[in-house]
């Protein structure tokens, strides 16, 4: 099946997040509920040493295919179903679960290149439980985390569009994460915007919402973090998954019979 990506302008990708945010609004328990039992999964799965994490990064392209197929539900008016979850898991398994294996390898590969450069143990640190509070572990984690953003990167690029290319265009999964790639690389100007946005809600706005509620009334930062930053992360990512599919839905297309 022939793939054509389209090169979309900046200012659509500044509204990915928004028509994300808009696919949630009208059923946001419903979504709720699909990220609590995402999150849940993959991190029961986790507990389980060394195998657990490798499943739980295995499954991340197919429950992130499912995040994705229940916003191209809501984007033609369904309520989102917890069953869509399991899309990637009844679509195309074996491409998607070669997906997770891709990912699984560049997630171990990236860890190794952190714990290479992790030579004051800023990091090893940071996994044992221990938070960074000091300027000087802050510091320590500043060469693992520049290395990881360097390398996760072109890794987040063949991820991006992948699993729905598998899944809703019958594609082979080396060739959706090519043109999950190219496709990326060629929206690079939207995929900045939509970049600066994310970092505007998710970063920039509870900052200053902090600030100013330690300013005017002397609160407890981390009593405020707790219950003003949670609940709005809560509540962004189911929105940040309904932006993927916008995302999607604007470069490729959609699927005849969705809405756009």
């Amino acid at each position: 099946m022939k793939v054509h990506a389209r090169i979309v302008a900046a200012s659509r990708g500044a509204r990915w997040l928004g028509e994300g945010w808009q696919l949630f609004r009208p059923a946001p328990f419903g979504w709720l509920a699909l990220s609590c039992v995402y999150l849940l999964a993959t991190n029961v799965l986790a507990l389980i040493p060394v195998v657990g994490v490798m499943a739980a990064l295995i499954l991340v392209p197919p429950l992130t295919l499912g995040m994705m197929a229940a916003a191209r539900a809501a984007s033609a008016g369904a309520a989102p179903r917890l069953a869509m979850l399991t899309e990637g898991l009844r679509t195309q398994a074996r491409a998607q679960l070669a997906l997770g294996l891709v990912y699984l390898g560049c997630s171990m590969l990236i860890f190794a290149a952190m714990a290479a450069v992790d030579g004051a143990g800023g990091l090893r640190e940071a996994m044992s439980g221990r938070s960074p509070s000091a300027e000087a572990d802050l510091g320590a984690l500043a060469l693992p985390i520049a290395v990881f953003a360097l390398l996760y990167l072109p890794v987040s690029m063949m991820f991006w569009f992948s699993p729905p290319l598998v899944a809703w265009h019958a594609i082979g999964a080396p060739r959706a994460l090519f043109f999950s790639f190219v496709a990326c690389l060629l929206n690079w100007r939207a995929f900045l915007a939509y970049g600066a946005s994310v970092a505007l809600m998710m970063v920039a706005i509870p900052g200053l919402m902090l600030l100013a509620l330690r300013v005017l009334f002397a609160v407890d930062l981390r009593m405020s973090t707790l219950a003003l930053v949670f609940p709005i992360l809560v509540l962004m990512l189911p929105t940040l998954f309904a932006s993927f599919y916008a995302s999607y839905r604007d470069v490729f297309g959609a699927e005849r019979g969705d809405a756009v």
